[in-house]
């Protein structure tokens, strides 16, 4: 039988000799070995995601003092992006593959229509009389709902109304950069047309089919209201009492899939007074409270208080739990994850 204990310590770069690194380099080779241990290292990775907690009434004030700062001709989107000092704040991750940014639209803007490769999603988080148009369909933008804006779909922003609005961006714009593939593209303006897929999909187990046929549109919904996710927790938890862990899923309604291809989108509600954790998984995930607030313990890491509004972002390959420390509300939270490009690349595990 092999001794594999003589592998436990590599040869080192300053071991070879250095006309032969020289050499190496001239050729643009690099040897393996003494780096192996770092890409592949025992049991769990190598993780740059660091626990982050962004507090929303900082930001906020932060961003409003943004709108005064500069006007939205010279920003195209006015947004602070919540960047994870372990990937360095130049680098503009929450994660390896999420970005987060908070973006302001005050009364009256317009941030103009263009498109994009990497997907897109926007969870509102205040005010009202926003709208987002997305390839022609209007959104209007209340608080807590889920707007996508998937890759190649043309979007623009209009406010209509007479308060600040703030929005929540989560992109998989790092992964979509890493490939070399990101791009954006403008139009002047596009026309609105009649129809909204949160209407026409309002019913959980129903689907329009006008004559016998199905919607053949890669993205058939593109508006979450929360009014109608919050119901469903909400029936959810009456209906199992005994529900350890009270959630739903954002799929698309044509194929039960997803909602976007690369990042995975929840809701969880916490009862009062609940404490749950979730398991140590292999995607990095964030967490944002729509409504309520919870108290989130990161394995190996300080406990963060997330008041409403507030993001914070967990590794992957790391365990959490939340507490809900109200006696009489219950806490919602909207979290973003790495699920489904793990699973397409076949490394998503769920440790328990």
């Amino acid at each position: 039988m092999q001794d594999t204990g003589r592998f436990d310590t590599l040869g080192r770069l300053e071991d070879l000799p250095q006309d032969y690194r020289d050499e190496l380099t001239a050729n643009n080779l690099v040897p393996l070995w003494p780096s192996l241990r770092a890409v592949l290292p025992p049991h769990v990775p190598a993780r740059k995601t660091q626990p982050t907690h962004w507090p929303y009434a900082k930001l906020r004030d932060l961003l409003l003092k943004a709108g005064e700062l500069t006007p939205i001709e010279k920003a195209e989107r006015r947004v602070l992006v919540l960047a994870n000092p372990g990937h360095g704040l130049e680098k503009m991750q929450a994660s390896a593959a999420m970005y987060l940014g908070m973006q302001l639209l005050l009364p009256g803007e317009l941030a103009p229509a263009h498109r994009h490769t990497p997907n897109a999603i926007r969870m509102v988080v205040e005010g009202e009389g926003a709208w987002t148009l997305v390839n022609g369909e209007k959104c209007p933008m209340s608080r807590g709902d889920l707007i996508l804006t998937p890759t190649g779909l043309w979007h623009e922003h209009g406010h209509d109304g007479n308060q600040p609005v703030i929005w929540l961006d989560v992109l998989d714009l790092p992964l979509v950069y890493y490939v070399e593939a990101s791009y954006h593209e403008e139009v002047p303006s596009q026309t609105v047309v009649p129809g909204q897929g949160a209407r026409a999909y309002a019913r959980g187990g129903v689907v329009p089919t006008p004559v016998f046929g199905r919607s053949d549109k890669a993205y058939p919904m593109l508006r979450y209201p929360w009014v109608d996710a919050r119901a469903a927790l909400l029936s959810l938890a009456e209906d199992q009492p005994d529900l350890e862990a009270v959630q739903v899923t954002y799929v698309n309604p044509e194929t039960g899939k997803d909602a976007e291809n690369i990042l995975g989108f929840y809701a969880l509600m916490l009862r009062p007074g609940q404490t749950l954790r979730l398991p140590a998984r292999s995607p990095a995930q964030v967490l944002h409270p729509i409504e309520g607030s919870a108290e989130v313990q990161v394995e190996g890491a300080a406990a963060f208080t997330l008041a409403e509004a507030d993001t914070c972002a967990v590794p992957g390959y790391t365990a959490c739990t939340l507490s809900n420390r109200s006696a009489t509300e219950p806490a919602f939270i909207f979290v973003a994850d790495e699920s489904p490009l793990h699973r397409k690349l076949g490394v998503y595990e769920n440790r328990g």
